[in-house]
């Protein structure tokens, strides 16, 4: 597979996997482990991923007198996937819309929290500058993230999609 494709994320446990290797290099089994799957299965995706460049091996350690590779996940690594491709980009952000979905079944009801979902107009200075500020917090959250159940740390889940539109069809740009 290319490396160039969005593809290789359009699975939503493939996405798990990345978010829970961001925070510690894990190997197959401890992953699977975490997850609540198969060895075999997170195995097949972890192979996917690193064949896309999105997981790097971060060590290998012998484990019951064989060895292991842990991966692990450079957030970064995902700007070197790009696509034109609008199909898939639609399976990428159906993948993340479900992840957000499974995530919020498990939402804590009674802790503060933040959505927002807005089709706006700003200025396009205005709209500059909060996307580095919102790419600046993802940033902060990734280089955050602890190894699962940590002491001192919380389970939360962070879902940033900011881009711009295009006009809708049929009208003018500009809205003055």
């Amino acid at each position: 597979m290319p490396h160039d494709h969005l593809r290789v994320l359009a699975h939503p446990l493939r996405l798990r996997i990345l978010s829970l290797l961001t925070g510690t290099p894990l190997s197959a089994a401890e992953a699977a482990r975490e997850l609540g799957e198969t060895q075999a299965n997170i195995s097949y995706h972890v192979r996917r991923l690193h064949d896309a460049g999105l997981l790097e091996v971060a060590e290998e350690v012998h484990i019951r007198g064989g060895r292991a590779k842990r991966y692990r996940h450079d957030p970064h690594s995902g700007k070197r996937l790009t696509s034109r491709d609008p199909a898939e980009e639609q399976l990428l952000t159906k993948a993340i819309a479900d992840e957000l979905l499974r995530r919020a079944g498990q939402r804590a009801s009674d802790r503060p929290a933040s959505l927002t979902d807005a089709e706006l107009w700003v200025d396009p200075e205005v709209w500059s500058r909060l996307l580095k500020q919102a790419t600046a917090l993802s940033q902060e959250l990734h280089d955050a993230a602890q190894p699962p159940r940590s002491p001192g740390t919380v389970r939360v889940s962070a879902s940033v999609a900011l881009f711009e539109l295009t006009a809708p069809a049929g009208r003018d740009e500009d809205p003055a």
